[in-house]
């Protein structure tokens, strides 16, 4: 039996991957729900957004439907993100790539 250190990797790379993309989902998610919550909206109908198109271009949907400022609504969106992340650590750990030793 030997063993297949390419195949490692890539099992490797496979997993890092989906595990990275599962929290930046994770996080986009929560993040608009808790911009939801600040701004009085939906936060079912704000995450269903997410599949539809970027952070920029909800932000300016968003910017628009409720005649915020974009700058101030950027800046609250960035709160919210951080502490989107910042729940989401605590929940689940850090999302760094584990290094190989």
């Amino acid at each position: 039996m030997v063993f297949d250190l390419r195949a490692a990797l890539l099992r490797k790379a496979e997993v890092e991957t989906a595990r990275l993309v599962d929290f930046d989902f994770r996080l986009r998610a929560r993040t608009m729900r808790l911009l939801a919550a600040r701004l009085g909206l939906d936060p079912d109908a704000l995450v269903a957004e997410i599949v539809r198109g970027g952070d920029a271009a909800i932000l300016a949907a968003l910017s628009e439907q409720t005649g915020r400022d974009a700058g101030a609504l950027n800046r609250e969106f960035q709160e919210c993100a951080a502490e989107a992340r910042a729940q989401l650590i605590a929940e689940r750990g850090d999302p760094t790539p584990h290094r190989l030793a």
